[in-house]
């Protein structure tokens, strides 16, 4: 399945829109990862390597649930991709791909 960030793909026209997809991942980190990390965060600094070993986890399965989505839908492509993400409670992480689902054809 081709996913782009792009509304147009060059050498391919959109054939069909089938709409909106999604994939949705809420994680949290457990008590303990919370404690390390925040404990590196404030004494040490720096990248938390926990925490972004987390998050490309859960983009990976966002990216995976939404494809999947658009599969059901009979779409060959994701056009206008994205990624939003936010926090629910200070403990969890919410992690969305979403897009257009679409079909796509080569051009003459």
């Amino acid at each position: 399945m081709l996913i782009t960030t792009t509304e147009n793909v060059k050498g391919y026209k959109v054939t069909e829109v089938k709409g909106e997809v999604f994939g949705l991942v809420v994680r949290s980190r457990g008590f303990g990862g919370n404690i390390i990390a925040n404990l590196k965060g404030f004494f040490i600094g720096g990248e938390i390597r926990q925490y972004t070993s987390l998050l490309e986890t859960s983009r990976q399965q966002a990216m995976e649930r939404m494809v999947a989505n658009a599969r059901k839908m009979g779409a060959n492509a994701i056009i206008m991709m994205r990624f939003d993400s936010s926090e629910i409670s200070g403990i969890m992480s919410e992690i969305v791909a979403y897009g257009t689902a679409a079909v796509i054809e080569k051009e003459n």
